[in-house]
């Protein structure tokens, strides 16, 4: 296959129309279209960024000692892992990887020509594949929204280069079983790619032990996988643009060696923030109220909009049915009726057209403001 001469326009730019609905209620647009953190960093992490004294000279691509140990220290603490530092390699937040990753594959040797991923998902994994000239084919979910390995095609895993993984997951916020899914590509031979950006936000976790031991796709054998992880949601450091992956020695020492003939580096004072955030537990801890809160307000208006919005497994999300299965429709209507905007689910798949995706990344004001719009008798989308 070749690389596509012309891309479909990203999914977030289709959604002008709607935005211009919104913003015609007073007090504008309540944008719960995107997961854009509008929360603060830590503090740790802004003083790192601007005394690091980092700037002068150029980064490490594979990452900084500090950065690694604070990546593997987190490892340890979140997930009970023994890794060292030099099993972990820099990213430039994780979409970067996620994008370039099945090219690298294919240059490291990949015999396969398909990249296996979510049926409803970020829209990323499937554009990685088309970047890199292969077949991108969806695995269909089950009906709690995780992946259905049992009616992935013989043919296409025979051809598959790797398979990606998301849990918790964005748009459906479902848990998954990540060891049943390492030992599918185990057994197979297929890359497993474990995108643990939201990791941070499982709602049902464990309360003793490491919290998030049966959540990582490292938690038996690092054998044949990876996994991605990102500061953009865990600390609220989007801009800054750091990420690391763990996982197959082999695999992670090419990536590294590669991504440096390509000069993918994390700037130098950013990896002093990253390392920061990372050896930082207490504002995750403040940042998953704040989003649990949101979610459960969110939930509440739009149930009493006749929605179904229930609470996720895991991530910021509500992933809603739409009423009829149409998703613009409803999308439609919430800008409306209530000024908010949502993005409908065919962004994340054809399989996700009857849904919307609700995000709580959203500041506390702005959904004070909805919840008085939805409040007031008389007016489209008021109590009556």
């Amino acid at each position: 296959m070749s690389v596509p001469a012309t891309l479909e326009p990203y999914p977030y730019d289709r959604l002008g129309d709607l935005r211009a609905t919104a913003d015609r209620h007073a007090g504008g647009c309540v944008d719960l279209s995107i997961g854009d953190p509008c929360d603060p960093p830590p503090p740790a992490a802004t003083e790192a960024l601007a005394g690091s004294g980092a700037e002068r000279s150029y980064p490490r691509s594979v990452g900084s000692p500090e950065f690694r140990a604070a990546a593997a220290g987190w490892l340890e603490r979140r997930f009970g892992l023994e890794v060292t530092p030099e099993q972990v390699a820099a990213c430039v937040g994780s979409k970067e990887l996620v994008a370039s990753l099945p090219h690298l594959l294919r240059l490291r040797g990949g015999a396969g020509d398909t990249v296996l991923y979510p049926a409803v998902a970020y829209p990323t994994y499937a554009m990685g594949a088309r970047l890199a000239g292969l077949r991108a084919v969806p695995v269909p979910l089950d009906a709690g929204g995780r992946l259905d390995l049992g009616a992935v095609d013989d043919s296409d895993a025979d051809r598959a280069l790797c398979l990606w993984v998301n849990s918790p997951g964005n748009p459906t916020g479902a848990v998954e079983d990540l060891g049943a899914v390492a030992a599918w590509g185990r057994a197979r031979g297929v890359v497993v790619c474990s995108d643990e950006c939201y990791v941070e936000f499982v709602w049902d976790r464990a309360p003793a032990g490491p919290p998030l031991q049966d959540h990582t796709i490292l938690a038996q054998d690092p054998a044949g996988v990876l996994a991605v992880h990102s500061l953009s949601k865990r600390s609220n450091l989007a801009g800054m643009r750091a990420g690391f992956c763990s996982g197959d020695a082999g695999l992670v020492d090419f990536l590294a060696r590669a991504r440096r003939h390509l000069g993918l580096m994390v700037p130098g004072p950013v990896q002093a923030a990253a390392a920061a955030a990372l050896n930082d537990d207490a504002h995750v801890e403040a940042q998953r109220q704040r989003y649990r809160d949101r979610l459960a307000q969110l939930s509440r208006l739009l149930e009493g909009l006749g929605l179904r919005a229930p609470l996720p497994g895991g991530a910021f999300y509500l992933w809603v049915p739409a009423p009829g299965g149409d998703a613009w429709a409803l999308a439609e209507r919430l800008a409306a009726t209530a000024g908010m905007l949502v993005s409908p689910g065919e962004f994340y798949g054809e399989a996700g057209a009857d849904h919307v995706r609700v995000s709580a990344t959203v500041p506390d004001e702005r959904l004070a403001l909805l919840e008085r719009r939805l409040a007031t008798p008389g007016r489209p989308g008021g109590r009556r």
